[in-house]
């Protein structure tokens, strides 16, 4: 006996078929753990499944699709279609976004920090420069001043970092090289590690970090006012991914950018350094501050040089550096 399907039934199914075909997954690279530096990336992939009825989701992974270092290569290949790196792990990579990272430029904010990032992020050189990538700059990770935490006997003047060991990325591992220090590069994953076993004595990061990553655990000290610069972490999306969104979900995507960084920033302000204070205390790790002699005379050591070879060396590879330096430091000046 024949089964009949009738039109209706030929339509609902071609419907489910559609609505089906619409619906987009995108996988998401980040690590650690959620942290205060992911809280943006949720964010948005709260806002993008409301807007699209669940049409669009970001799968977010903590370290299960690459390493941190490898993001910027599995986004070029397409490994995933979202992902979180930092500057400073891959300089040669992506030169352009590091001017963020020289060291003492004087920003004051995580508003500022962010205002400075997509202003950068927008500008032809830096698209150019991730489009090497097939990656699209979509928003910073916006993060305060960098200070050390570290173990052992406090220093008590900046001549005290002569001969220290200590984990510290691009630009502020340049300035800490000024003051005698051994700056290392390695990745937060790595860091609690290196630190237990002595590889480096002291840790530079943000409050966040210091706390997820457990460096305040065995820590004795940290510096109040070092202040050296801090680190551009931006989250970036595959070109192409991006390119081959319906209308629809690339506008849920992008016009949820702003909310999401909206709500790092408050949680960041509000939760993360409120939370910070207290935890020093509960371990009596001893608060060490310099003079604002030594800082300035820091400043000087490290800020111009370092501005000097940045511009010099990204010359050098075909990029408007001067340009690049003059936007963000004119922006600094005019309190933007």
């Amino acid at each position: 006996m024949h089964k009949f399907i009738t039109r209706g039934a030929v339509a609902a199914l071609s419907l489910a078929f559609a609505t089906e075909a619409m619906a987009t997954e995108w996988s998401v690279s980040v690590w650690g753990k959620r942290r205060a530096f992911t809280e943006h990336v949720e964010k948005l992939a709260e806002l993008v499944a409301a807007k699209t009825n669940g049409e669009f989701t970001l799968n977010i992974s903590y370290g299960g699709l690459s390493k941190n270092k490898e993001n910027l290569d599995g986004i070029s290949i397409g490994a995933f279609e979202m992902a979180q790196f930092c500057a400073g792990y891959h300089r040669d990579k992506n030169p352009s976004i590091t001017v963020l990272e020289l060291p003492f430029l004087g920003v004051t904010s995580l508003e500022q920090e962010r205002d400075l990032s997509m202003a950068l992020y927008q500008h032809p050189a830096a698209v150019a420069d991730l489009a090497r990538w097939n990656a699209t700059l979509l928003m910073p990770s916006p993060l305060p001043q960098y200070n050390l935490v570290g173990v052992g006997d406090a220093p008590a003047t900046l001549a005290d970092f002569k001969g220290l060991s200590v984990r510290a990325t691009g630009g502020i591992g340049q300035a800490m090289a000024t003051i005698g220090a051994v700056p290392t590069s390695m990745s937060a994953t790595e860091v609690r590690q290196a630190m237990d076993s002595g590889v480096v004595k002291a840790v530079s990061f943000a409050p966040h970090a210091h706390m997820s990553f457990g460096t305040i655990e065995n820590a004795t000290w940290w510096t109040t006012n070092l202040n050296p610069g801090t680190v551009n972490c931006p989250v970036v999306v595959n070109s192409d991914a991006l390119a081959d969104l319906p209308d629809a979900q690339r506008d849920a995507l992008l016009g949820s950018v702003d909310e999401a960084l909206d709500h790092y920033i408050d949680n960041y302000n509000n939760k993360t350094m409120a939370a910070w204070g207290p935890a020093l205390d509960e371990r009596g790790i001893q608060r060490v501050t310099f003079t604002d002699a030594e800082l300035a005379a820091f400043k000087d050591a490290a800020a111009a040089p370092a501005a000097k070879a940045w511009i010099e060396e990204n010359t050098a590879r075909g990029l408007p550096a001067q340009e690049l330096y003059d936007m963000v430091t004119g922006m600094i000046a005019k309190g933007m």
